[in-house]
């Protein structure tokens, strides 16, 4: 299970650091559905953008971690988690979103969870070995 959680901690860092990247060069243009917006929607996105980069790259560092740190990935966890929140409170108040919105809506209502279980896995079997 920690090889599992490094590899699974590694890939979404790598997902979100190139989702990141995608919208800080494609702006408003990067979002599905999106019609034409103004220069404030599209700085917007860009900012987000850049701020998704980074959370991606902190992934990819505690992946990197030996052990890999459980309250890391608990944080980082909780993040993605509290996003999947605002998409389900916009879905309250404005409606439904467009198809692809929901499926990522769905994975990061799924994704916390398993990093929540998995999030000690590395520390636990580096204290099997030491032990």
């Amino acid at each position: 299970m920690a090889r599992f959680l490094k590899w699974l901690a590694l890939a979404m860092g790598i997902a979100c650091a190139a989702i990141g990247v995608f919208h800080f060069a494609g702006g408003i243009a990067s979002v599905p559905g999106e019609g034409g917006v103004g220069a404030t929607v599209d700085s917007r996105e860009r900012f987000y953008g850049a701020l998704f980069f980074g959370y991606g790259l902190m992934w990819v560092w505690a992946a990197r971690q030996s052990p890999i740190p459980a309250t890391v990935v608990r944080w980082l966890a909780g993040v993605f988690l509290l996003g999947a929140a605002g998409r389900l409170v916009s879905l309250a108040v404005h409606g439904w979103p467009q198809w692809f919105q929901l499926a990522l809506t769905v994975i990061e209502l799924v994704l916390p969870p398993v990093f929540f279980w998995l999030a000690s896995e590395d520390e636990k079997a580096k204290a099997r070995v030491a032990a």
